[in-house]
């Protein structure tokens, strides 16, 4: 099937600092797009891949599982590594789960990871009835576009595949027990009204890692996907600013010193 339009990867061959950006479950890269971009404006190579299933019709994702979104960012990190000196990893949503799930396996190779609205769990009594659900019926209606900016809207799915989901409620529970690995400086903002992802799940998260430089920002005037959202300048900067507090290389600007 054919990308949807806006919907395509994002890569960017900038400095020796490197990122890469995560999106959530059901949505795409346009999502972090503009985000991408300020990273990438400011000398940051930056890589924002499309996961598998995602960025065409909700049928594709259904015969996709955690292993193979998690597979993608994982290859993604490795040419990143490859290729810059310094490389940080981010993420919204299920993206946040995938970001911390790299932090925790790969350790030192990563100085910082940053995350916005990271989802922990699927919440609800409808979770614990997708073993047996996602046999009798194929999906669910849609999460995408939960966004308080008038206009502004993420492209995503409108139908949610129970197999997917029920593939992401295994995976958020392997991340969860993998938080504690978590060791690197973490930089973390949550909206305070968000109708995909409680707060609770930061919560969660900010009292399983293991890392002592942790960062918490609330973000009051966005919902769930806040990268496209009322705050969306705010994440930008404050995660840039992140990032060059950690690479001493990256002045101001975002440049490389003596670049």
């Amino acid at each position: 099937m054919p990308v949807l339009p806006g919907a395509e990867p994002y890569r960017h061959e900038g400095g020796e600092v490197g990122v890469l950006l995560c999106h959530g479950f059901t949505g795409s890269p346009q999502s972090l797009r503009p985000w991408a971009e300020y990273l990438a404006s400011h000398d940051l190579t930056v890589s924002l891949p499309l996961l598998p299933g995602h960025g065409t019709r909700w049928e594709d994702l259904q015969v996709t599982g955690w292993q193979d979104w998690y597979a993608e960012v994982d290859r993604e990190l490795r040419l990143l590594t490859e290729r810059c000196e310094t490389v940080f990893v981010a993420g919204l949503s299920m993206g946040g789960a995938l970001a911390l799930r790299l932090a925790a396996k790969h350790g030192d190779r990563i100085a910082g990871v940053v995350v916005v609205n990271p989802a922990n769990k699927v919440h609800g009594l409808s979770a614990y009835a997708l073993p047996v659900a996602r046999h009798l019926v194929r999906s669910t209606k849609g999460i995408a576009s939960d966004i308080a900016k008038p206009g502004a809207a993420e492209l995503g799915y409108e139908r949610v595949p129970l197999h997917a989901a029920h593939s992401l409620r295994t995976f958020f529970r392997m991340v969860d027990g993998e938080l504690p690995q978590v060791t690197q400086p973490l930089l973390l903002m949550h909206s305070t009204q968000d109708h995909v992802v409680p707060p609770v799940d930061s919560a969660r998260i900010l009292g399983r890692v293991s890392s002592t430089d942790v960062t918490e920002v609330l973000l009051e005037q966005s919902y769930h996907v806040a990268t496209l959202d009322h705050d969306a300048d705010r994440i930008a900067e404050e995660s840039l600013g992140f990032i060059g507090r950690l690479a001493p290389r990256i002045g101001k600007e975002g440049t490389t010193a003596g670049g």
